[in-house]
């Protein structure tokens, strides 16, 4: 059964992936760790890994339709690294269960701007009406 719940939340991670780009993390470490019954080290450790592979593939698909600014893309991912060391450390000595409620606050807190900006009126009917 584990091997079908597998497959089904790496087409699911890869649609939410292509679709909003977020290389399917945000839905790889809940799934791992709830379906799956993986620990939230081992669930965000794997998904580590699932990112790269399905970023790669959305990258090299994006940049086909020209919607991929190299330049950026290149800075960020020079730098990133360095966030991920300090963060890898981090996982590794705080208890599981701050992982866990950190992992969900910060899904919380990005869900909640999501929403906020897209409630938000559009900047193009702020601005003041034509003259009739």
């Amino acid at each position: 059964m584990s091997e079908v719940l597998a497959a089904l939340m790496a087409a699911a991670g890869g649609l939410v992936g292509g679709l909003v780009g977020v290389g399917g993390g945000i839905l790889f470490v809940p799934a791992l760790t709830i379906f799956l019954d993986v620990s939230q080290v081992q669930a965000e450790s794997t998904s580590l890994m699932m990112i790269a592979i399905v970023a790669l593939v959305g990258a090299a698909r994006q940049n086909r339709y020209g919607n991929v600014n190299l330049r950026d893309a290149a800075l960020v991912g020079a730098l990133s690294p360095l966030g991920v060391v300090v963060g890898v450390v981090v996982a590794n000595a705080v208890p599981e269960r701050a992982l866990e409620l950190g992992f969900a606050a910060l899904a919380l807190v990005m869900a909640a701007q999501l929403v906020r900006r897209a409630l938000a009126e559009p900047e193009a009917s702020r601005a003041s009406p034509p003259p009739p």
